[in-house]
Formats: C-alpha cells, sequence, structure tokens
C-alpha cells in the first residue's frame, strides 16, 4: 500500500506477494522507467526491459547529485573516485506512465553506498532523514503543497520573451483574471487530460484555479505523507510538460518566467500529529499549543538560513521583487495572504502552518524537507514567533535575502541547518548554487547592452 494508505488506482494494488515482474506482466509492461530526482528534481535514471528490471542490480553514478542544472559535474572531495551508487527500487511507487506510446511503467529509486548507508547527497533520501528526527519525538508530519505553473506558446528562441499560448478561440489571453472560470475553460481539453494522467497514476490533486497571470494556474494536493507528496509534486511536473506537449504548449515552473507577470510558487502547508494522529499543534482545549508556536518560532528563526533550497536559481529572487504578488519577509498572521508564514482560518484538528515564501522552481523533497526541518528545531528548542502581523504585510521590511549568492553563504555558514541536512548534502549543494551563479555571470544581458553600453 502506498504510504498514506490512499488506494487511488490499480497502481495501489501492490502487496506484498506480487512485486515487479508479476506486477508488471499482469499489466502487459514492455518498458521500466527507474529513477532518481537529481538536486534539481529531475529525473535521472535508465529505461530497462520489464523482464530484465528487477533482476540483478542497478548503479549509476553518485556524480549525479554533483550536477549542475547546465549539465556540468562540480567536484565532490567526497567522491573524488566518481564511484557507482547502488539503486533499489521503491516497489510502493510502481505505476504505469500514461503518455508512453508503448506500456511502460516508472518506479523511484533509493540511493545506497556500498556499506549499506543512504546516500547523503540523495534529495530523497535527506527528506527521509528529517522524518527520522521527527518519527523518534514520536512525530508524524503531515503536508499538502499547491504548485504553480504557466502554459506558454512553444518557441525555440531563448531569446524572445515567453508568451502565453492561444485558448479554444485561437486567440492569446492576456488579461489577468485570477480565478476566471471561463479562462480555464479555454484549456479544457489540456486540463481533462492532465486530470485523467494524474488520476492513472495516483497523483491525488484537489482543486484547479486560474492565478494572477495569463495562462498561469495552481493545483492544490491532498494532505498526506512527505515522501509520497514529494513523489506525486515531482510527477505532476513531468506529467504538466507531457501534456502541454501532446496540446502543443509548454509548460514552466521557473519562477519568474515572464517580466510583467506574477511568479510562481509552491506553497507548503504543513501539521504534525501524533502517533494517534492528533495534531499536535492544537490542544486538548482547541488553543495553539506551545509546540505549535515553537514550530513558527523555527520557521521564522531558521527559514533564512535555508532560502537556498527555497530560492534555489538567480531567476528565483526576481519573484520577490513585486512586493504586491509574492511575501518578502518571514511576518505571520491568520488567514492572511500577504504573510510568508499563513495560518489557514480553520479548526483546531487542521491547524497549520503555510510557507509561502518557495518558487515553483523547487526541488520538493528538498522545499518539505528544509521547511520541516526548520519548525522541527523550533519545536525542540521551544522559540517563540512574533507577535501576528495586522493588515498588509507587502509593504513591511524586506526580510529575506535579495540575492542568490548572499543564500549560498548563509546555508553553507548554519551549524543548524548541517546538523539537520548534514555537512556532505550542504557542501555539495552549495557548491552546484556557487558554480551555477558563476556560469550565469558569463553572460551579457539584454538591459546591459541597451542601458549601459553607451551610456558609461
Amino acid at each position: 500500500m502506498l504510504a498514506g494508505n490512499v488506494p487511488a488506482n490499480d497502481r495501489c494494488n501492490v502487496s506484498k506477494d506480487e512485486v515487479f515482474q508479476p506486477w508488471l506482466k499482469k499489466r502487459g509492461i514492455e518498458d521500466v522507467e527507474a529513477f532518481v530526482p537529481d538536486m534539481a528534481g529531475s529525473a535521472r535514471g535508465k529505461v530497462l526491459p520489464a523482464d530484465k528490471f528487477g533482476v540483478g542490480e542497478i548503479k549509476m553514478p553518485e556524480a549525479i547529485f554533483s550536477q549542475t542544472i547546465s549539465g556540468d559535474y562540480i567536484e565532490d572531495p567526497n567522491n573524488v573516485e566518481d564511484r557507482d551508487m547502488l539503486l533499489v527500487p521503491d516497489p510502493s511507487t510502481l505505476r504505469t506512465v500514461p503518455w508512453a506510446t508503448d506500456p511502460t511503467a516508472s518506479v523511484f529509486l533509493d540511493c545506497y553506498r556500498r556499506d549499506k548507508t543512504r546516500v547523503p547527497t540523495c534529495p530523497r533520501g535527506v527528506l527521509r532523514s528529517i522524518l527520522a528526527k521527527f518519527e523518534a519525538k514520536g512525530w508524524v508530519p503531515v503536508v499538502a503543497p499547491e504548485v504553480e505553473f504557466y502554459l506558454l506558446s512553444p518557441h525555440t528562441d531563448s531569446m524572445q520573451e515567453a508568451e502565453p499560448p492561444k485558448g479554444r478561440l485561437g486567440w492569446t489571453e492576456g488579461a489577468r483574471q485570477p480565478f476566471s472560470i471561463d479562462t480555464m475553460n479555454d484549456f479544457d481539453p489540456c486540463i481533462n487530460d492532465l486530470y485523467s494522467y494524474c488520476e492513472e497514476q495516483g497523483i491525488r490533486i484537489d482543486t484547479l484555479s486560474q492565478e494572477m497571470g495569463p495562462a498561469q494556474f495552481e493545483i492544490n494536493f491532498l494532505y498526506g505523507d512527505a515522501i509520497d507528496l514529494a513523489d506525486q509534486v515531482f510527477l505532476f511536473k513531468r506529467t504538466v510538460r507531457e501534456v502541454a506537449i501532446e496540446h502543443e504548449m509548454h509548460a514552466t515552473f521557473l519562477s519568474k518566467p515572464m517580466a510583467k507577470e506574477a511568479g510562481s510558487a509552491l506553497h507548503i502547508h504543513q501539521s504534525v500529529v501524533d502517533k494517534d494522529g492528533n495534531n499536535v499543534f492544537s490542544k486538548p482545549d482547541g488553543k495553539p499549543s506551545e509546540l505549535f508556536s515553537g514550530f513558527l518560532g523555527g520557521l521564522q528563526r531558521y527559514m533564512p538560513d535555508a532560502m537556498l533550497i527555497f530560492a534555489p536559481y538567480v531567476n528565483s529572487y526576481r519573484r520577490f521583487l513585486n512586493p504586491s504578488a509574492s511575501p518578502v519577509n518571514l511576518a505571520w498572521a491568520i488567514d492572511n495572504r500577504t504573510v510568508g508564514l499563513r495560518i489557514p482560518d480553520s479548526g483546531p484538528e487542521a491547524r497549520r502552518v503555510e510557507n509561502r515564501l518557495a518558487g515553483s522552481d523547487v526541488n520538493p523533497y528538498l522545499a518539505i524537507a528544509a521547511t520541516l526541518a526548520c519548525g522541527y528545531l523550533g519545536m525542540v528548542e521551544g522559540l517563540q514567533p512574533t507577535e501576528p502581523a495586522e493588515g498588509s504585510a507587502y509593504g513591511g521590511e524586506f526580510g529575506l535575502h535579495k540575492h542568490v549568492y548572499s543564500a549560498i553563504d548563509a546555508l553553507r555558514a548554519s551549524k543548524a541547518m548541517r546538523s539537520m541536512l548534514g555537512d556532505e548534502f550542504v557542501d555539495v549543494y552549495c557548491e552546484l548554487k556557487d558554480h551555477e551563479y558563476r556560469e550565469f555571470q558569463k553572460f551579457i544581458t539584454p538591459w546591459e547592452r541597451e542601458i549601459l553600453m553607451f551610456n558609461v
């Protein structure tokens, strides 16, 4: 059974006696996509013939976690020999691939070294290590992500400004129509296929809404187990891209794809329950608990250290340039979308914190791991949050890192994040981001050529 015990479809019926070959043969599967989410949240792996899957070892270089977004490799001092890692399929994640031309299945792989320890730079493993810390305290995190993305008109010129696609009437949507039903109907064929593909894969999406930008949408996921939800977000991103291509469009999760339009976020609702399923953020009388205050205080205290995970690229920080659309500080309040940490108006059993700072460009495993790590530290240290914000926090003081390089320095120097995420992970991740930033600096932007070229 999948984590969260949610039997959504055929792929959920994986029992202890029915693993790999019987499962594949029963469904007529010919190929298996076996993959690992890398640092960017992209799939790295192998495609194997179904009749060979589950037989023998699967290996891949550990250096895939030292690969930048552009495909370069950084030097990892802990892996100078460029060793292989052993990949163990997670049978609970078997599912069919709905867009494949031949009957195909996919499965997630967990990464181990020869000494049977987890590879410390594997994002899925990093999230597992954070969950183990909660488990040792008798706590179980519950999360529910919300993911925003844009549909775009396809083009191959990287110098061309991104544009929204044509809708069913054959014209390009130019107006901002938040929550518009009619605008969503313009893309009904694409959206219907998206829901169908998600259902086949057990991706438990709840509501779809039109967002601030033209052809910008938000999908809400049903709450559940952190690993399972990170898997679902990972698969959802792949699915949206494939569906968009089938409908002669592109989909992007870039944090700020269009200069004059709203950025895209990945909000994370999070709460913690005990082994009996009781929300530890609420006291028996329904009032907020000390653990709730600690979790919220931990987010305020430690999220600046982890900002590089919530905003991993140069482009990520462009989203914060529009103070009327994205939170720019770590203020909190109840039912207030202008703050970085929103407490939805709900009953005591559903008391939770919504982290609204992460962009849609994040690795979902790392973003969930980092936000839970900050909250965990606040719970065990008994931290206290600030007083709740009143009114709009958009006009408040900018409380975040303004540039990727300051976020790199903050994470690299953070003893707290190293204690939670591990030294090897922090070292490799920071070096990756430093390399990507240096690569970005090599390019001269159109603004420099237009404004500076003949005026300095």
